[in-house]
């Protein structure tokens, strides 16, 4: 049963207008919050493949991450970056069949969309509609293989915000 982690980029930095969003850093929360985020992905197990947005904030993201667990080189793909839900599913339906664990990181509210539609069925999901907060982290399993991920497909196994820490 495959499982995909969806990690939300942690709190970035708004104090230097020059920057473009794109560029803009982890602020001292989001710096503090991505390492311990990383301890959760440590118990849940490292994923085999991660896919995220190249927007400094993401990569920042995962360095922190890669502090408190051991996770294999990011693939960064500029189309994640502002991705509607139906474009992350067609990315994440390329994932390479039997590949045990993947994690995306990026943005909102694609990654928010994204979760409360693959979990659409699961009553357990339901703490996923009132927000999606920077570094969260839900950890989701479904039945077949990637190419069959799409609504009402996932399983809600783990919902961990940085303030549950």
């Amino acid at each position: 049963m495959p499982e995909l982690l969806i990690l939300r980029h942690a709190k970035s930095d708004w104090g230097d207008d020059s920057l473009s969003d794109f560029d803009r850093p982890l602020n001292k929360r989001g710096r503090r919050d991505a390492p311990r985020m990383g301890k959760v992905i440590a118990q849940i197990g490292a994923p085999d493949l991660i896919l995220a947005s190249p927007a400094r904030r993401v990569v920042e993201t995962l360095e922190g991450v890669a502090e408190n667990c051991e996770i294999p080189p990011p693939r960064y793909l500029r189309q994640l970056y502002g991705a509607a839900t139906a474009d992350l599913v067609t990315i994440l339906r390329e994932i390479a069949p039997g590949t045990p664990r993947a994690m995306i990181a990026g943005h909102n509210p694609g990654l928010h969309w994204l979760a409360m539609s693959l979990t659409r069925d699961d009553p357990s999901a339901t703490v996923l509609a009132a927000k999606y907060p920077t570094a969260a982290l839900a950890h989701i399993s479904f039945e077949g293989d990637w190419d069959r991920l799409g609504e009402s497909r996932g399983r809600l196994l783990q919902f961990t915000r940085p303030r549950d820490l």
